[in-house]
């Protein structure tokens, strides 16, 4: 977690359920959160990378739970890229109580690389490659509102 962008924001009452935790599928919510930020640090933005010609399709998702997050809690996401392909590269976001440490999920996502025309499949040029393997390790953005 240590070398990787992270992100922090803050649990919405809207996002919990009857059990008064996040719901489950809001966790898919804050990977697309994590991710555009990401995207932002890392390359200016999806924009930026429509702009060059490029876009890209998430093909898997895989969320792990280890445990609740509740309202108002302040969730600190760390997201690294942790494998580049031909087409394709995967990033990966971990999710942890800011304060306390406490492991909430461990999440992967696959992306492969397409054409922003066509949406065919495309080749990652060693450029770009290079740029999501860097990351942004240096940089948090705050969405929580804390110090």
């Amino acid at each position: 977690m240590s070398d990787s962008m992270k992100v922090l924001f803050r649990v919405r009452y809207a996002e919990c359920d009857a059990q008064q935790v996040v719901f489950n599928s809001r966790y898919a919510e804050y990977v697309d959160l994590g991710a555009t930020e990401f995207m932002r640090g890392v390359l200016g933005g999806f924009n930026h990378l429509i702009e060059q010609g490029f876009d890209n399709q998430v093909v898997n998702l895989n969320i792990s739970w280890q445990g609740p997050a509740k309202f108002d809690d302040v969730i600190e996401m760390a997201i690294w890229v942790s494998k580049v392909g031909t087409c394709s590269y995967t990033l990966s976001l971990e999710m942890r109580h800011h304060l306390t440490k406490k492991a909430i999920c461990l999440a992967e996502v696959i992306y492969v690389m397409v054409d922003a025309k066509t949406y065919k499949k495309v080749e990652i040029n060693e450029q770009l490659k290079q740029k999501l393997l860097a990351g942004a390790p240096t940089l948090t953005v705050n969405l929580a509102g804390t110090d």
